[in-house]
């Protein structure tokens, strides 16, 4: 893999509504979502290439992706802000490790409800993340 993180793997999206559901008020959500991002590894500098720049974000944001052998997509990214970053990493759990059949039959935002985030975020962060989600089907339907 070109660039391993613990998303969709040792931290999988029953790890996440369960750490989630315990917190009620947006400002532990937001906590959660800041220690997320710090187990999001940082991108090297090479791979914060323009072609995996997600435009339409508060800040700057990198999403790749690779086909493995299995069939499968893995994605990886980065991003400048605090709450992206965890952000990036709950779209990460949801999608790594899927075909992409899985991800076009999918919402990749689905999660993101799952968990009380999506309807807190301000709109430019709405925005990006719907810009990142937008990213994940592309890659899916060029696979």
């Amino acid at each position: 893999m070109l660039f391993n993180h613990p998303f969709g793997s040792s931290i999988s999206e029953e790890c996440l509504r369960a750490t989630f559901s315990t917190q009620q008020q947006w400002e532990d959500k937001y906590r959660q979502l800041i220690l997320l991002g710090k187990k999001l590894p940082t991108l090297p500098e090479a791979l914060k290439t323009e072609s995996i720049e997600i435009s339409g974000c508060e800040n700057r944001v990198w999403l790749g992706h690779e086909r493995q052998p299995d069939g499968t997509l893995h994605f990886y990214g980065d991003s400048e802000g605090r709450i992206v970053r965890g952000l990036l990493a709950v779209l990460l759990t949801a999608v790594e490790g899927k075909t992409a059949e899985q991800l076009l039959g999918n919402d990749p935002l689905s999660l993101f409800d799952d968990l009380g985030l999506r309807h807190q975020l301000s709109a430019s962060r709405s925005s990006g993340l719907t810009a990142l989600a937008a990213a994940v089907q592309q890659a899916a339907r060029e696979d």
